[in-house]
Formats: structure tokens, C-alpha cells, sequence
């Protein structure tokens, strides 16, 4: 339940429509609610602007459908990263009506429209098709979290043409998510393009010496281009929850 939820419940007590012990039972498991093996928190929408993400890495699907259901029943947007494909097809028969990104390996249920809550464009960019799939995973987060996002994909800087030829794109957004494996250069030439804040995804694409995503990483982390902030390895997710809020202000 988000603050607009909690203003209209509010009223509709004032207005008569809805009893007090109605209200009640609908704030309940305002805080969280206890699940057993977990404890959803129906708070968090109202402290941060989004309702309680599920990862779906590690857990059962019953598990991810159990949580799913309690999200559903408060009428909120729901979103469920890192969902394997074979997952994903228990999932549908438990919990119908989610709709699967393959390329992102996210699940996504929506009560109402996202509103569009950001007050610009927050653009997407990565290097190379081995990077998409923690781009798309940026890219959804930032879209149901109320954000109009772009992408621009694989402008990596072993053809940096590719890259200046959207010089259009790269001044007109707001935020941009720039997502690299291999060396990790790209960040820092996009941020060295523009004066709008940067933030960087190392993957875990690349060969030895990239060592998992490391090598990108430890790169962004030096960049000598101002602007730039990084998030952990193949976190798609995060880096599209951070666009979101600098978006909003």
C-alpha cells in the first residue's frame, strides 16, 4: 500500500463509505506480513516509493508464488528479478497472470498502470549483446517503478562511431544506466560526453583476466570521468531503482 492508497482508504472513512474496523482490517499487515519462511514488508512502497521486490534467485517457486499473492491481495505493482526461464514455467501454472521478460528474467504483474512518476528520460546503453540481458533487467526496473526509459544498445567502445552517432540521445536524457563487461570503458566515455549523472553496471561477461566482472567493476570504480557512480556486478536491478529515484527529484 503506497501513500495515495492510504490518502483514499482515509477519505472513504471520512465520506462514510468504508467503517472504521473496515480500515482496520485493511491496514493490518500494514508493516509486514509473516509468511513463515517470509515476512513480506507492505510497508516499504510507502517508505521508498515501490512496493517490496521479489528475487527469485534461490527461492522455490511456491515460495515466489506465496509472495506474489500476498503483493496482489494490496493491489500493488509487482516485480520479481532474476527468474530462470525453467522456474518461470512452475510459476505460471501457480501463480497465472504474470508476465515473463525472457531477455531480463524478470516477472511482472501490474494492479494499475505505472504512473510516470520521473521527470525525464532515463536512458539505457550498453556495450554489447552479451550485456543485454542486465540492461533489460535495468530497463524494466526503471519502467514499473513510473519512468519513460530508451534504450541504446551495443555502442561499445571497440566502435566508439556506433556511440558518437547518438550524441542526440545521450543529451537528451535525464539519467542514464550504462552497462559494460570486458575492460569496462564505457561508463567513463559516456559521462565524459555529457553533464547528467551516470550510473555504471559492471557485467560478468568477459574472458579470463575479466575475472567474472571484476576487472569491469575495479574500471568503473577509477573512472577519471566525473559523474559516474557504480553499482555491483550484473546488478541490472539496482542500478534502474537508483536511476529511478534521481529521476523523481
Amino acid at each position: 500500500m503506497d501513500a495515495e492508497s492510504i490518502v483514499e482508504l482515509l477519505e472513504r472513512v471520512q465520506a462514510g463509505k468504508v467503517t472504521v474496523s473496515q480500515a482496520v482490517g485493511r491496514l493490518r499487515h500494514l508493516p509486514f506480513e509473516d509468511l513463515g519462511f517470509a515476512k513480506v514488508d507492505h510497508h516499504r512502497a510507502l517508505r521508498q516509493g515501490f512496493p517490496e521486490v521479489i528475487m527469485g534467485q534461490g527461492k522455490e517457486p511456491r515460495e515466489i508464488a506465496a509472495i506474489v499473492s500476498a503483493l496482489r491481495r494490496r493491489k500493488v505493482n509487482i516485480l520479481v528479478t532474476r527468474v530462470a526461464s525453467d522456474k518461470m514455467a512452475k510459476l505460471r501454472k501457480i501463480s497465472p497472470g504474470l508476465h515473463y521478460n525472457n531477455t531480463a528474467r524478470t516477472a511482472t504483474w501490474l494492479a494499475k498502470p505505472a504512473k510516470f512518476r520521473g521527470k525525464g528520460t532515463v536512458l539505457v546503453v550498453c556495450a554489447g549483446t552479451s550485456d543485454i540481458a542486465v540492461a533489460e533487467e535495468a530497463a524494466v526496473t526503471a519502467t514499473i517503478m513510473g519512468n519513460r526509459v530508451e534504450r541504446l544498445f551495443d555502442v561499445g567502445v571497440a566502435g566508439l562511431h556506433r556511440l558518437l552517432e547518438n550524441r542526440l540521445k545521450l543529451d537528451s536524457a535525464s539519467v542514464l544506466i550504462v552497462v559494460a563487461g570486458m575492460e569496462g570503458a564505457l561508463p567513463s566515455v559516456v559521462a565524459g560526453l555529457i553533464d547528467k549523472p551516470v550510473i555504471a553496471v559492471p557485467t560478468s561477461v568477459g574472458y579470463g583476466a575479466s575475472f567474472k566482472g571484476l576487472s569491469a567493476l575495479l574500471g568503473m570504480l577509477n573512472s577519471c570521468a566525473a559523474g559516474v557512480t557504480v553499482v555491483n556486478i550484473d546488478n541490472g536491478f539496482g542500478a534502474g531503482f537508483a536511476a529511478s529515484l534521481i529521476n523523481r527529484v
